[in-house]
């Protein structure tokens, strides 16, 4: 009965990766924050689960392959969207976003095992995190609890722990947010769709 989420934007120029310019253009922003959407979603469906599903801001495009669901993100801050995320799983969940092109399904499907663990978290090295995995997901646990600051993670497995679930860690991840970010993770992930691009791009743009 478990679930994946990946909660992404659409890549539309300027509205995604905005913090990779001026070293990349809005359009190649844009591109970049594609591949590694399109890197994710293969993951995902490369990784055992009842139910895939992305939700998504903005309109799908030939970018969602066949096997996973889309469902628009609801209103509100990313906590409210987070929870409402949660919301759409009728058993375990494991929700990911769309900035580490680099994770593997066997990562997935760690956080997926609840044999011994209530909960997953997968820290990001920028203070956040990019994994968040619930035996019995309860938006509540998400609600209120400060994004996209330095302490996000820290306060979010306080969050769980304090709730009395037994937390496991999966590995810390780098975010692609800064130019410095997506060639530390390209480095990382040779093989994937994003490095791949990004090695195209910096090539042109030096």
């Amino acid at each position: 009965m478990s679930t994946l989420l990946v909660i992404a934007k659409a890549p539309v120029p300027g509205r995604v990766k905005t913090r990779l310019t001026p070293r990349f253009s809005t359009r190649q922003a844009a591109d970049l924050a594609r591949a590694a959407l399109e890197d994710t979603l293969a993951v995902v469906l490369a990784t055992p689960a009842r139910r895939r599903v992305l939700v998504l801001d903005g309109r799908p495009g030939p970018w969602v392959p066949a096997g996973i669901e889309v469902v628009p993100q609801s209103a509100g801050g990313l906590d409210v969207r987070l929870a409402a995320a949660f919301a759409l799983a009728e058993g375990p969940a494991l929700l990911i976003g769309m900035d580490t092109p680099q994770v593997t399904p066997g990562l997935l499907a760690l956080g997926l095992d609840f044999t011994e663990a209530d909960a997953w978290f997968g820290p990001a090295d920028d203070g956040g995190f990019w994994a968040l995995g619930l035996a019995d997901p309860d938006p509540a646990l998400l609600l209120g609890v400060p994004m996209s600051v330095a302490h996000t993670g820290e306060v979010q497995r306080r969050r769980l722990t304090a709730a009395g679930l037994t937390v496991r860690d999966l590995p810390e991840l780098c975010d692609v947010d800064s130019p410095a970010d997506a060639e530390r993770v390209a480095a990382g992930a040779p093989r994937t769709r994003f490095a791949a691009l990004h090695s195209g791009l910096c090539a042109i743009t030096r």
